[in-house]
């Protein structure tokens, strides 16, 4: 949520409803320039850049995604994903404070935290569930989506260590980062490029795109549920508490459904 006062992209003035919030009937007439802004934060923040260029830095440092044996290796995966959270997270806030928008405001809105726990807790199960049902659904209707028969990060699930690590990975880079990410995607679309509803649609095809050469198409489409899934939460809840931590514990789980069941 922007505070009364702020600055959103691209203008000075704009239209504001008693409540602080930016009248929804004005959003047709913002400027072509703020809405500009507003795609090129979108796009900067996609993570697709900001990924390429880490791993074009690590390429030239020397540093290779794989081993000997073809297998991505855990300190390459840690180090870009890490690196990739916080220069993305930073991006975000200095792109929200250089228009006068409280992060607070937009990531964790008015509702009580606590709360926002609570239901965070209970929407990881349901998340699971949606998961299941949808890989469940996708290999009897469409088995042929299926077309990726290792993952290759279950490579990097092997020893308590290994699984300490790629847990506290896949919850800082998965659960916070991907989840601030989509907040902000869905403030900007909300505000300026055309609703929350449109910002959904086209996040989370982006999100689950985002798992296709990794995962394959089946991964792909329960990833881009799972982003709508997560998507309404914020929306509907107007706080990222809830979704991070049911996309954290999410992450969890398959971390060591991986460990005991190998995947399957």
């Amino acid at each position: 949520m922007i505070d009364s006062g702020n600055e959103p992209p691209g203008t000075s003035h704009e239209p504001r409803a008693t409540d602080g919030e930016p009248r929804a009937a004005s959003r047709e007439s913002r400027p072509l320039a703020g809405r500009a802004v507003a795609l090129l934060e979108v796009l900067l923040c996609s993570d697709y850049p900001t990924q390429f260029a880490l791993a074009a830095t690590l390429h030239a440092a020397g540093f290779s995604p794989t081993n000997a044996k073809g297998q991505l290796t855990l300190g390459y995966f840690v180090t870009l994903s890490l690196v990739d959270s916080v220069l993305l997270v930073s991006l975000i806030v200095l792109f929200l404070r250089s228009h006068g928008e409280r992060v607070r405001d937009v990531l964790l809105g008015s509702r009580p935290v606590a709360g926002e726990v609570s239901l965070g807790v209970s929407l990881t199960f349901a998340a699971f569930v949606l998961a299941i049902v949808v890989l469940t659904a996708v290999k009897i209707l469409i088995p042929g989506l299926h077309n990726v028969a290792h993952n290759p990060f279950q490579d990097l699930i092997s020893g308590p260590r290994n699984v300490g690590i790629f847990a506290v990975v896949v919850v800082v880079a998965g659960g916070v980062r991907e989840e601030i990410q989509r907040a902000f995607v869905l403030h900007r679309f909300k505000v300026w490029l055309g609703g929350g509803t449109v910002g959904i649609v086209v996040g989370s095809i982006a999100f689950g795109a985002g798992h296709l050469p990794v995962q394959g198409y089946d991964a792909a489409i329960a990833t881009g549920l799972l982003g709508v899934f997560w998507g309404i939460v914020y929306l509907r809840r107007g706080s990222v508490v809830a979704p991070m931590l049911s996309h954290s514990g999410f992450n969890v789980i398959q971390v060591f459904q991986y460990l005991v069941l190998g995947g399957r």
